[in-house]
């Protein structure tokens, strides 16, 4: 039944097996076990322990869970705790974050009309709109929601409103009579379930219930599960990297120092602190917290974050695909232009027209728009008699008495005002109008559609005679005044907006069902490049693969289904973009479920506030520029923390997995390991609170694990390289004790990974960007407590030494010469990172 509306009546009773006059109850109910519910898909919602067990799958959680397990077997039962509890409360503040899914059906389902006015054994009643069946007359009048696709048999001044549907914001007015359309929007026969009726009553037969409607297509899209975000694939990428490199250091310490006839046991439990030791175990609490500080922060920028990993997609989103009606138009209709006779500027005919929908009582939008515009145009006029707009006829009129004596006004169609006119006004100038001069006047209204603007004609006459009530053939020898043309403006910010995205890096893309014209004009309006639109027609002859081609080069469509709308944004992301979606109508749910990152407005439908990842409480573009900047900001502070663990934590316990191997005692205990470990990630608490350098800003950022790997491949052979100058000065200068030994390499360690923080945090000169109060506060603090843990009674307790003051001059010496060295070599780890998708500044 796909484009039902282009077949005629008899066509479809005849596909449906049913006739004009409704249906009988048996045959319906027989059509209800055969097409099922008139209802939705209701989505698979995570139980709480499988959304919980779900997450503790990922790799890296499993890694922190086995590193806390061990951690505690090991005797920190401490740091093992605090390992547990920071994975728990991550998990804990993810799933709460993300609950909102299982809402969404839901929402759905309280979306469209709970009844339903069918025909049933000959007799108009009210039904459940779960029991409407294909085959049902239905009888839709003003105000009511339409319950399914349908084919309307008769209407009788029948207006819908499809702009949550079609994207259309003007009310369409929808009659019985053959429609050529391939798409939704053409379809001016045809009513489709979720549309509210604006005015009128119409007969329908009921074609497609269900899953089998425009709205049903957007609830089955809905409730299929949630792919991962471009956040958590890479997340989950990352932790496979670290189990591949934990298990491989294990194994091969483990292997070897039972080779060299080391005891089996203590080369066990050294093993697994070196495990530990490599592990992030801060990262899942550094990325919530970071997290959530940028959900605070865009709060604070009028944006509602349901979706905590969202932050980080928002700024590594390449492409922006943005419906048009509410997003980058107000959705609020305006009067354009006034036309004379000869289409040059002239308020009279907007004047005249306000008057006609004042005093008649037409509150159409486009009546609306001509009020608002001209608000005293009807001070000093009196109605006295008036012609309700006609559908049929397509026009209205009003006999009103005012400053130019008694006055018929006539508006409606051009075509139908037009062929009532016997003569034009042209400024000061009437002259007589035959075919020539209303094919002229056609031709403007033609020119004006071409440019996306609606028209309504305006024409007049002297009344003469008593006055009473308008008849239709009383609207004869009219005046042609002229034109009133209409469109749904850009916002002043979205030209503005659209250029600052693409300074960013973001391509933007108007998804529109509109009409393709109206959207090339919009799109040319915004800056956009408005040489091609396709339209929803268009997509549909295209393969995957073509269409793939098509959308790298055009940035414009119209009249497009949600289903071709979900189709773009796939094809886009074949490409390996990360794309955006914002939109507000119940035909915008697939795509925004669909995109890697959705966006909706505070003024949307239900539905798709429910299926968006972020709500904007100002529908504004500026504030998606502002969140995409937050997002990379967010992004750049989590990016710190994995390349400071990265470096460290790879170059230290590459040293002493090489150390345990020459040395003949361990260079350190699994106590003191798993200590270092702790102070060094406490001294990272702060990093959520860091500041970023512009320039970490100006592009999309995503995880590049290259990147990452070839800055751990720099910077941790360096530490490692220092490690080794210390063990030598140790051993061969100093002669420490084993205890000495690794009380003075604890403090070499603790003091090059805590202060290099403030080296690779930035890709600019240390002192000339200071980190933020908070991160220099968390790292000093846990600096001291190290540096000072030898000298106390604790220090015992962890097999400490304090080592003599000479010994502390020689580790003071490598500390500088590590973070000068550290410092030279940084644009040499950075480097490399122009590939796209990833900010050459850096964090």
């Amino acid at each position: 039944m796909r484009a039902f509306w282009t077949q005629p009546p008899e066509a479809i009773c005849a596909l449906l097996g049913c006739g004009h006059d409704g249906l009988g109850t048996d045959d319906a109910a027989r059509r209800l076990a055969q097409y099922g519910s008139n209802s939705d898909v209701e989505a698979k919602a995570d139980s709480l322990a499988r959304a919980i067990f779900r997450r503790l799958l990922e790799p890296l959680s499993l890694i922190l869970l086995a590193a806390g397990i061990v951690s505690v077997l090991t005797g920190d039962a401490v740091g093992g705790s605090i390992i547990v509890v920071i994975l728990v409360v991550s998990i804990g503040l993810d799933t709460v974050q993300e609950g909102h899914a299982a809402r969404t059906a839901e929402i759905l389902r309280r979306s469209v009309a709970l009844k339903a006015e069918v025909k049933r054994d000959g007799v108009f009643r009210e039904i459940e709109v779960d029991q409407v069946v294909p085959g049902d007359l239905l009888r839709v009048r003003a105000g009511d929601i339409i319950p399914a696709d349908a084919l309307i048999l008769e209407s009788r001044a029948f207006t819908a409103g499809e702009a949550a549907l079609t994207g259309e914001p003007y009310p369409v007015e929808k009659r019985a009579g053959p429609s050529a359309g391939e798409s939704a929007g053409e379809a001016t026969n045809a009513l489709f379930r979720g549309a509210v009726a604006q005015t009128g009553e119409a007969l329908a037969l009921a074609v497609g219930t269900g899953r089998n409607t425009v709205f049903g297509a957007a609830a089955s899209a809905l409730a299929q599960a949630q792919l991962p975000s471009p956040f958590e694939r890479d997340l989950h990428q990352f932790g496979l990297v670290i189990a591949r490199l934990t298990l491989g250091l294990v194994l091969v310490v483990l292997a070897t120092r039972v080779a060299f006839g080391r005891p089996a046991l203590d080369s066990l439990m050294f093993a697994v602190a070196l495990a530990v030791g490599l592990t992030p175990e801060l990262l899942p609490m550094i990325t919530t917290v970071t997290l959530a500080r940028g959900a605070m922060r865009m709060a604070s920028r009028k944006v509602i974050v349901k979706r905590l990993a969202s932050i980080h997609d928002l700024g590594a989103m390449t492409v922006l695909c943005t419906d048009k009606t509410g997003t980058l138009t107000s959705a609020e209709i305006t009067l354009a232009r006034s036309l004379d006779a000869a289409g040059a500027d002239d308020p009279r005919a907007a004047r005249l027209g306000a008057v006609a929908a004042d005093l008649g009582g037409d509150r159409g939008a486009l009546d609306a728009a001509l009020v608002a515009c001209s608000a005293e145009a009807a001070k000093g006029w009196v109605l006295s008699g008036r012609q309700a707009f006609d559908f049929s006829r397509r026009l209205g009129s009003v006999l009103t008495a005012g400053p130019e004596g008694p006055l018929l006004i006539v508006k409606g169609a051009p075509e139908a005002v037009l062929a009532l006119c016997t003569a034009q006004r042209a400024g000061d100038v009437r002259s007589p109008m035959g075919e020539t001069e209303r094919a002229q006047a056609l031709e403007t209204v033609h020119a004006l559609a071409q440019d996306g603007l609606r028209t309504i004609a305006i024409a007049s006459r002297a009344w003469s005679g008593a006055t009473h009530e308008i008849e239709a053939d009383d609207e004869k020898e009219l005046v042609f005044e002229g034109l009133c043309a209409f469109a749904d403006p850009p916002k002043a910010t979205a030209a503005t907006a659209i250029a600052r995205l693409g300074a960013a890096g973001v391509r933007l893309k108007i998804l529109s069902g509109d009409d393709p014209i109206v959207v090339k004009r919009l799109a040319g309006l915004v800056g956009l490049n408005a040489q091609t639109v396709l339209s929803g027609t268009d997509i549909a002859a295209l393969s995957d693969d073509a269409l793939a081609v098509r959308v790298q080069t055009v940035d414009a469509y119209g009249r497009l289904a949600p289903d071709q709308k979900s189709r773009i944004i796939k094809a886009l992301q074949t490409r390996g973009a990360v794309v955006g979606y914002l939109g507000d109508g119940i035909n915008d749910a697939p795509a925004l479920k669909g995109a890697d990152i959705g966006l909706s407005v505070a003024g949307a439908t239900g539905v798709a506030q429910a299926a968006a990842d972020m709500i904007l409480l100002a529908s504004d573009l500026e504030v998606v520029a502002d969140g995409v900047q937050e997002g990379r900001r967010t992004f750049a502070n989590i990016l710190k923390y994995v390349r400071m663990g990265a470096s460290s934590n790879f170059g230290n316990m590459l040293s002493m997995a090489v150390a345990s191997i020459a040395l003949p005692f361990l260079p350190m205990l699994p106590t003191q390991i798993l200590l270092n470990n702790l102070l060094y990630d406490l001294s990272e608490v702060g990093i959520p609170f860091d500041d970023v350098r512009p320039e970490a800003t100006q592009r999309p950022q995503v995880w590049d694990m290259h990147g990452l790997l070839r800055f751990a491949g720099v910077m941790g052979p360096l530490s490692s390289l220092f490690d080794f100058l210390t063990f030598g000065a140790l051993l061969f200068v100093f002669h420490a004790t084993p205890d000495a030994f690794r009380t003075a390499w604890f403090l070499e360690s603790m003091a090059t990974q805590i202060l290099v923080i403030f080296i690779i945090r930035t890709n600019g000169r240390p002192w000339q960007d200071l980190p933020s109060p908070a991160l220099a506060l968390s790292s000093l603090v846990a600096l001291l407590a190290a540096l000072a843990l030898p000298f106390t009674p604790m220090g015992a307790w962890f097999g400490f030494e304090a080592p003599p003051p000479a010994m502390l001059l020689g580790i003071a010496g490598v500390v500088v010469t590590y973070l000068v060295c550290a410092e030279v070599l940084k644009p040499l780890a950075l480097s490399g990172r122009k590939r796209i998708g990833v900010a050459p500044g850096g964090p």
